[in-house]
């Protein structure tokens, strides 16, 4: 497959006229732009007025900002530049429009870098391909699709993927195909996407019984440049007769072959994914021919502990792909269960056997467990019966130094410490808000551990310990006691919080997560590093990159003694695994900014992590 380019000739030779600045001297550059004769294309668009409407811009090579731009048929002939490294950019096409469509049936779009250097006393010249900046999408209907479906039938196609922030994202409106635009071409505009992707919906009625046929998928993963041809088609197997598509990538002269088929499965129990199956709880599938049964609630699914005749019913539904599927609750953690698919009252087919995620809770939970650590405490013991609890998972700001008054000694602090007012065991923790001599320090309880200050304005803390389990929720015993807050350095910019004279807050939020351990500077058993003289590194736990759960709980003001919390988590995403947990507890909300009340005290005890 050809591609239109454009050759980008630019000359940069050195102005006699113009006196050059102090270092490097100053170059002119000359554009010259072209369209290679015998390149067809798709264009509404002449060549002559691809060229006159092309966008030209110049960068500094290090990304440091935008140098000049020009629509092409309006750049002066001669254009003045000091000596140093930039990159040249070319668009053209629909992406220039004032108002692109897209995806558009008639005009392609195309773009192209390229880097370059201007030194003084020299001529440069640099020449830029901009090849097509689409994805292609090309629909074609095979004559299969007349022979079982009623007249009518239709695909709709999308575009989805993630907006990058701060760049220009082309809105995708749906488009709905017909037997009559077989053949046509779409041109999507994907810039400022990440994870593009070519969502599509086939709706039709089938002739033999009049009932609605649909299929549903993703071209994940789609590029720039590439053709995407979607053709449709019917396929028969053993008698039976289903939606075929076959996908063919065309990338230019190389060509990619990704078939997907969709023929017939027989009636039976179909595979679970391994995000599906969580401790208390399972989501089963089956596939059903439609003509065993009457009405979807006829089929329904049994399920019962491995070894068990005592089987429990549930009816499934079914879905947009034409499958069933079934919630299977109340299910024992650790434990494996055979289920079975039932229609018109038939088992059909063996039972299929899942176990369901184990169910643990955090490690040392009523924080009976210490080891000295010079004047303070370590939430773990070598000898504890337990094997989890016998190394550090629980980290504090404890041991933190900061200058003594007179500037001769170093001088470690407790923020965190046990204490026999308690509900469970023998000890609780208690975390106390101070004044640290030159800074506000609140009392903190969290998963990870304490990395180390940062001078004297702040320290270092790694967030997160392995944890693989999807809880529902967190019960946790607490007991504050606050004033009013006293002590002020920063606020968020954002959302409610404490005010000075106000009583002070205290929180405990849970997170779970598969955060990137390399973006957030962390380790891999720790991956989030927060650093408190860094409020870029105050990461919102509901809504940052990796997170899957999250929950809290905030006590505003003193709660009169000891009481049961439950914090209830909220699944963003149900379809992903967490690799991590975070829990922190702090006797003042405000302690990463270091504003509180130095009097604060956060009592915390017996925590449980609830399955449902």
């Amino acid at each position: 497959m050809k591609r239109l380019g454009f050759i980008l000739l630019a000359l940069l030779m050195l102005s006699c006229a113009k006196q050059a600045p102090e270092k490097g001297g100053y170059g002119t550059l000359s554009l010259s732009v072209r369209v290679p004769e015998g390149q067809g294309t798709k264009a509404v668009l002449s060549p002559e007025a691809l060229l006159a409407s092309a966008r030209v811009n110049i960068y500094y090579a290090d990304f440091s900002g935008l140098v000049r731009s020009y629509r092409y048929d309006q750049a002066p002939e001669t254009i003045y530049l000091p000596a140093g490294d930039y990159r040249v950019d070319v668009e053209a096409g629909e992406m220039v429009k004032e108002s692109p469509v897209n995806p558009s049936t008639e005009q392609r779009s195309y773009a192209g870098s390229k880097e370059f250097t201007i030194t003084g006393d020299q001529s440069t010249s640099v020449t830029v391909e901009a090849g097509c900046s689409n994805v292609i999408a090309r629909m074609l209907f095979d004559n299969t699709l007349n022979q079982y479906f009623e007249t009518g039938y239709s695909l709709t196609l999308g575009l989805t993927g993630e907006a990058r922030q701060g760049q220009t994202v082309f809105p995708a409106e749906p488009v709905v195909w017909t037997a009559s635009d077989s053949g046509k071409e779409l041109f999507y505009l994907i810039d400022g996407l990440d994870e593009a992707a070519l969502t599509w919906s086939f709706a039709g009625v089938l002739k033999k019984d009049g009932s609605s046929f649909s299929k549903t998928g993703t071209i994940a993963a789609v590029e720039a440049g590439k053709k995407y041809e979607l053709t449709l088609k019917y396929v028969a197997k053993d008698g039976m007769a289903d939606l075929g598509f076959d996908i063919v990538l065309d990338a230019s002269e190389e060509v990619f072959d990704d078939i997907v088929i969709f023929e017939p499965v027989a009636t039976g129990i179909a595979p679970s994914a391994d995000y599906e199956i969580w401790a208390c709880r399972a989501t089963v599938h089956a596939d059903v021919d439609s003509g065993e049964y009457d009405d979807p609630s006829e089929v329904r699914f049994e399920y019962a502990k491995s070894g068990s005749s005592n089987w429990t019913s549930v009816a499934a539904n079914l879905n947009a792909d034409g499958g069933f599927e079934a919630l299977m609750t109340g299910l024992t953690p650790a434990t494996k269960y055979a289920y079975r698919l039932v229609v018109k009252d038939a088992v059909v087919g063996d039972p299929v056997e899942l176990t369901t995620d184990a169910a643990p809770n955090v490690p040392n939970a009523s924080l009976e467990y210490t080891t000295d650590a010079g004047k303070y405490k370590e939430w773990y013991s070598t000898s504890a019966p337990n094997v989890a609890d016998r190394t550090a998972w629980w980290g504090s700001g404890n041991g933190s130094k900061v200058m003594g008054i007179d500037g001769s000694a170093d001088m470690g602090y407790v923020i965190c410490e046990p204490s026999s007012d308690h509900v469970d065991g023998s000890q609780s923790a208690c975390l106390v808000s101070q004044w640290a001599v030159v800074k506000f320090a609140a009392g903190n309880l969290f998963t990870g551990y304490f990395g180390g200050l940062v001078g004297t304005k702040g320290g270092i803390v790694y967030y997160g310990r392995p944890f693989t389990a999807r809880p529902s929720k967190l019960k946790v015993w607490l007991k504050y006691s606050t004033g009013n807050v006293n002590r002020e350095d920063s606020y968020p910019s954002t959302g409610e919080y404490p005010k000075k004279g106000n009583p002070d807050w205290a929180r405990v939020y849970v997170a779970l997560g598969n955060w990137d351990y390399k973006k957030y500077a962390g380790t891999k058993d720790c991956p989030v590093k927060i650093n408190t003289t860094d409020k870029s590194t105050f990461y919102n736990y509901k809504t940052m990159d990796g997170s899957i759960a999250y929950g809290d709980v905030i006590l505003k003001g003193s709660n009169g003694g000891w009481k049961e919390y439950t914090i209830n988590l909220d699944y963003r995403k149900t379809d992903v695994i967490p690799t991590h947990i975070i829990i922190s507890c702090a006797s003042s909300m405000l302690g990463d900014y270091f504003t509180g009340c130095d009097s604060s005290k956060l009592w915390v005890d017996k925590m449980e992590l609830v399955y449902e």
